[in-house]
């Protein structure tokens, strides 16, 4: 099997039709709301809270909550949709999260997307729990993830899945490989691009993104939206406290699957880190948007579609 990641890819330009980069569209449909740009931040507790929650949906931004306050959920589904905001929320697969469900149903407040969060979503149980949410919320758009092999898509979308996540440990604070020796750490696009042959729905690039080019390779190669982790930590509005460090401001950044979210040493998969602190976040969504509008205009066309159809080269003496 051939393979490449981010690193080793180079998208070739066609001729431009804009006469001014700003006429680029980088809107983005995903179930039925548009967003400002494909461009998601990590479901993880250093990277978003309701806070920022309310300020990604006021401005046009898509988000997705974590799942590290379960009990608050419901509550926070109510409260977004009071403010006239879209009210997107993670689940993993426990018995408490069919009681979640089932209050949702009885209550009548139905969450316009959810995302089973799942390190390994390649499951029966996964699988189980797509079929309850189809059943019980029909109207829901639901992701779910995190998935890596085409067959994966293949059942997902069988089972019910509005979209899936793709991502097995490429993220930087994900340590799945060196731990367990699997992932698609290292081959990541080259991951998406495989997926994205059998997929018939949409499909969410997550992890691996370190350069804002990143995002237009992944549009490239199949994805309707990319989610972002470390690349979105660190600023004004994401979680926690500005520490400084040998003269320098940094923010924490931990994995899902590291031992400081899951409070135990038990099958511990990421790690804690500093990433470097950034400012306003504005600043950085802004920067992303006008980055893509420049590969539009690379790619020859109006829109983010335009992406999806250039040639590239994979670089062989990286």
């Amino acid at each position: 099997m051939k393979t490449f990641d981010y690193d080793t890819v180079r998208l070739l330009p066609k001729k431009s039709i804009l006469k001014s980069r700003r006429d680029a569209d980088t809107s983005v449909q995903l179930g039925q709301h548009t967003f400002q740009i494909p461009v998601m931040p990590a479901n993880m507790e250093t990277v978003i809270d309701q806070n920022l929650a309310e300020w990604l949906s006021a401005r046009g931004y898509f988000y997705v909550m974590h799942r590290f306050n379960p009990n608050q959920r419901f509550d926070f589904v109510q409260s977004m949709q009071q403010k006239g905001l879209i009210a997107s929320i993670s689940l993993g697969i426990t018995e408490e999260e069919y009681e979640l469900i089932d209050l949702f149903k009885s209550k009548n407040i139905i969450p316009e997307y959810i995302t089973i969060d799942v390190a390994h979503g390649h499951s029966d149980y996964v699988f189980q729990m797509v079929a309850y949410i189809k059943k019980k919320l029909p109207e829901t758009f639901l992701i779910v993830g995190n998935m890596g092999t085409p067959e994966a898509i293949v059942e997902a979308e069988a089972a019910g899945a509005d979209a899936t996540k793709v991502g097995i440990g490429p993220g930087k604070a994900c340590i799945t490989k060196d731990k367990t020796g699997f992932g698609t750490n290292g081959w990541q696009l080259a991951a998406l691009s495989q997926c994205a042959q059998v997929a018939t729905k949409p499909i969410i690039a997550d992890g691996g993104i370190r350069h804002h080019g990143d995002i237009a390779k992944s549009i490239r190669f199949g994805a309707t939206m990319v989610m972002i982790g470390s690349m979105f930590a660190g600023h004004d509005e994401t979680p926690g406290e500005v520490i400084e460090k040998n003269g320098k401001a940094y923010k924490a950044y931990y994995g899902s699957a590291s031992a400081r979210q899951k409070g135990n040493e038990h099958n511990v998969e990421g790690q804690s880190l500093l990433v470097e602190y950034k400012g306003p976040l504005e600043k950085t969504l802004k920067a992303m948007k006008e980055d893509l509008s420049s590969a539009i205009s690379y790619a020859g066309g109006k829109s983010l579609t335009s992406l999806k159809t250039v040639d590239y080269v994979v670089l062989t003496d990286y």
